[in-house]
């Protein structure tokens, strides 16, 4: 483990391993950088891959007041490290933190984003007050309710498949990161497209989907890659939300490196 501090004064950690050009990932929700280890290791080859725990979470430090600024100057933080410049992957929450942290001048080379949790009009609805009602459960420190809200009204996860997590051993990890919820809530606002924002994109950028993902999800992925000038939309067949690290692996590779 290496850390770095950002802006703030915020300690943050992150592995790096590899050898290569420098390419960082960004987690989504309910995540930290122990999530990418397999992808990290299978791109390790051909890049020196960092993966960062984002503020709140693992071994990172979480100064008070938490602002989506605060996290773009840490991913900044973080391409510093890297050596100043860098390839940019980020999934879900982690892909629309990636997209605002370019818009705001990050020294990115090439970005990838996957899924995006946006939402187009009439799609579906858009959940009212989710960051609200999360956070006063946290507050009340109902943090597996907490986490249950945010996954049947944000992704919009069946309750059958919710039940089953709260059984499985991931849901200790869902609750111990639920108090950054909030923070993932916050990088995509009401959920709209951004699309004025995703104009200003200036580097060349892929945008991925999942073909097995919901249909609201991917008219989002649509509208992002439509919105951002220089990009290329790919739909990853069999894939969804989450995508399997060695169909992902050679994608971000082709792309990065092509």
């Amino acid at each position: 483990m290496e850390t770095t501090q950002s802006a703030d004064g915020t300690v943050l950690a992150f592995d790096r391993e590899g050898d290569g050009p420098a390419l960082v990932l960004v987690v989504g929700a309910f995540c930290d950088r122990s999530i990418p280890e397999t992808l990290a290791t299978m791109l390790a080859p051909r890049f020196t891959v960092l993966r960062y725990d984002r503020r709140g979470r693992g071994s990172s430090g979480d100064t008070a007041p938490y602002a989506v600024e605060r996290e773009i100057e840490d991913l900044e933080a973080v391409v510093a490290a890297a050596g100043g410049s860098a390839f940019v992957f980020g999934h879900s929450s982690g892909a629309a933190l990636a997209l605002e942290a370019v818009i705001a001048g990050l020294p990115a080379t090439r970005l990838v984003v996957y899924e995006p949790p946006y939402i187009v009009e009439g799609t579906r609805a858009r959940p009212a007050r989710l960051a609200e009602r999360v956070s006063q459960l946290l507050v009340a420190d109902e943090r597996s309710e907490a986490a249950e809200l945010f996954l049947l009204e944000g992704p919009e996860a069946p309750p059958e498949v919710v039940t089953m997590m709260q059984g499985a051993p991931l849901w200790s990890r869902f609750e111990a990161l639920a108090h950054t919820l909030p923070y993932d809530l916050a990088i995509v606002g009401d959920q709209r497209v951004p699309a004025e924002r995703l104009a200003t994109v200036d580097v060349p950028t892929l945008v991925l989907s999942g073909a097995e993902s919901p249909r609201w999800a991917r008219e989002a992925v649509d509208a992002v890659a439509s919105a951002v000038p220089d990009s290329e939309h790919l739909v990853l067949e069999g894939e969804s939300h989450n995508a399997a690290d060695d169909v992902l692996a050679p994608v971000l590779t082709s792309f990065f490196l092509g």
